[in-house]
């Protein structure tokens, strides 16, 4: 199964969180992993304000290694429109889920926003 690692899973290992166990399971597993060019943005910004510029570009290094990084092309972008009309998902959360359903995939996450969609597998649901 083809997984995209969402932001929320990353930062959730790398702080050690309550779900962290859970995100290391994706995180250092083995499972075809992608993330897409989305969640390369939101981490570096998260991990730049709280850590600086250098570690978010250690992280997003990190990131790339592990995951085919998909970007934001046509048919992604027109499918999280769509996602965001039905879904009432913010922009960025709608490409992130329409990256994972172009490749055939499923989202990791614990982000509340994405609780309960088809094709995304909730962290913070299992506690």
């Amino acid at each position: 199964m083809t997984v995209l690692i969402d932001s929320w899973a990353w930062i959730e290992y790398w702080k050690g969180g309550k779900f962290a166990q859970e995100a290391a399971f994706y995180v250092d597993g083995d499972e075809e992993s992608v993330v897409s060019t989305i969640n390369l943005a939101e981490v570096y910004l998260w991990v730049a304000r709280s850590y600086g510029e250098a570690m978010a570009g250690e992280k997003v290094a990190t990131m790339e290694k592990r995951c085919h990084v998909v970007p934001v092309e046509r048919d992604i972008a027109i499918e999280a429109a769509k996602i965001k009309g039905k879904e009432k998902l913010g922009l960025a959360d709608s490409l992130i889920l329409a990256t994972a359903r172009q490749v055939g995939g499923r989202v990791v996450t614990g982000d509340s926003d994405m609780k309960g969609l088809r094709g995304v597998d909730f962290l913070a649901g299992r506690a």
